[in-house]
């Protein structure tokens, strides 16, 4: 246990936030980089082989995750003999959140974004198996983060759980061993139903569940229909997957509210956001892997990426990245991640840095090379400005994967069937090429 204002390597022990059954969470602020952090340590009487293990498990799950709605991981070490999991602080978690009144819209803002996270979790074939509002972190811009993958299973040819879960929110049949997609499913209905009732049905889950009556006088049928199939007691009846439930959620998205007991019709308004939100959603398919599209603009809380300059949704102005990084470290000018031993940051001009480690680092995103003969590495990042080994400008117009579009002003790839604006040098996108 750490106490308040204790070091902790280059980290400052803030406060604790939580605690589970295998770990505690406390909050700290990095030294170095200046920023606030969660630190997940796994408690030292139960740190054995095998509890080790499946923390390793969760750090290799959720390093292949690649979603805004999923939390990233930041970093993960041994500091001072103890094994750590770092990973950035949200402002409360979704059962914090529920302790006051939830607005209607707001929750199925929430919602929406909770089913696509355990959406991409599924696509990916893993099965988060402990879905829960403690499990979903609040951000700002109302960001809502699914973490915690600690006892999630792989699904290969079989799935077989350990009955785990949080009592309240598990599924009949994973309580008894037996875990599939399916079981996520319930477990966000239930997690649905609480956000707009303010009620935690109760085994066995018959329907209607208590404080029906305030769902009926909120909620259209038809979203009433999709709650109670992904609530059902028989596995077999629910979603198959979150994923099934995700393209069941987006058929009746537009029609869910009420407003005095009557369904609300869609203004011109809200069709316009629903017809954002669906080509943004399609956008994110199609290009957010390539483009790591892992933040929000906060202005118009469009997809972009750290090496964008400007939004391509909006076009405002990204001088510097106003968010966390997955790199272990930032540049304090630009605020976007740095690698341990680059000497310079790639993405904007100026002094160089002393590395931080004379060890070399592979990455799997290093795919092109400096054109600079005398460079030592030669090797480069898409969408880099400059080279991190020799500060040469990098004079390779990078192009989108799937895109044929360019930008006539820089030449880079874009995305001009979505974006108005290039967001490697700011420009409206009145044509592209």
């Amino acid at each position: 246990m750490f106490r308040a204002r204790q070091r902790f390597g280059k980290y400052i022990i803030e406060r604790k936030i939580a605690e589970g059954g295998f770990a505690v969470v406390y909050q700290a602020r990095d030294t170095i980089e200046g920023i606030r952090v969660a630190l997940k340590m796994p408690y030292a009487h139960l740190l054995n082989k095998e509890t080790l293990e499946e923390f390793r498990q969760e750090v290799r799950l959720v390093a292949k995750l690649d979603h805004p709605n999923i939390l990233p991981l930041k970093y993960a070490d041994y500091i001072d003999g103890k094994f750590v999991i770092i990973q950035p602080l949200g402002q409360m978690s979704l059962d914090d959140r529920l302790q006051r009144r939830l607005s209607p819209k707001l929750a199925l803002d929430y919602a929406d974004q909770m089913v696509s996270a355990v959406s991409y979790a599924h696509s990916q074939r893993i099965v988060h198996c402990d879905i829960k509002p403690d499990n979903f972190l609040l951000f700002r811009g109302d960001r809502v983060r699914l973490t915690d993958f600690g006892i999630a299973r792989v699904a290969l040819h079989t799935l077989q759980g350990s009955g785990a879960g949080t009592l309240g929110y598990v599924a009949p049949e994973q309580a008894m061993g037996h875990v599939s997609p399916r079981s996520d499913v319930f477990s966000l209905g239930i997690t649905f139903y609480r956000m707009l009732t303010g009620r935690l049905p109760s085994f066995p889950y018959e329907w209607p569940p208590t404080g029906f009556d305030r769902l009926r006088g909120k909620l259209h049928p038809d979203f009433i229909t999709l709650l109670r199939r992904a609530m059902e007691f028989d596995a077999r009846k629910r979603f198959r997957d979150a994923v099934q439930m995700e393209a069941a959620y987006d058929a009746v998205r537009g029609r869910a509210l009420k407003v005095n007991g009557k369904t609300t019709s869609a203004t011109k308004t809200q069709r316009m956001r629903d017809w954002r939100a669906v080509q943004r959603k399609q956008f994110q398919r199609l290009f957010g892997g390539e483009l790591e599209t892992n933040y929000e603009c906060h202005h118009c809380e469009g997809p972009v990426s750290e090496a964008m300059i400007a939004c391509p949704w909006c076009g405002k102005k990204r001088t510097k990245h106003p968010d966390d990084t997955k790199f272990p470290q930032c540049c304090p000018r630009c605020y976007r991640g740095m690698k341990l031993d680059w000497v310079y940051c790639p993405w904007c001009y100026g002094a160089g840095f002393v590395p931080e480690s004379e060890r070399q680092y592979s990455d799997k995103r290093y795919t092109a090379k400096c054109t600079n003969r005398s460079c030592d590495r030669k090797v480069l990042m898409p969408f880099m400005r400059y080279c991190p080994w020799c500060q040469t400008k990098v004079r390779r117009r990078w192009q989108l994967h799937g895109s044929k579009q360019s930008c006539q002003r820089c030449g880079w790839g874009v995305a001009g069937d979505y974006w108005s604006y290039c967001p490697w040098c700011s420009k409206a996108l009145k044509t592209v090429r």
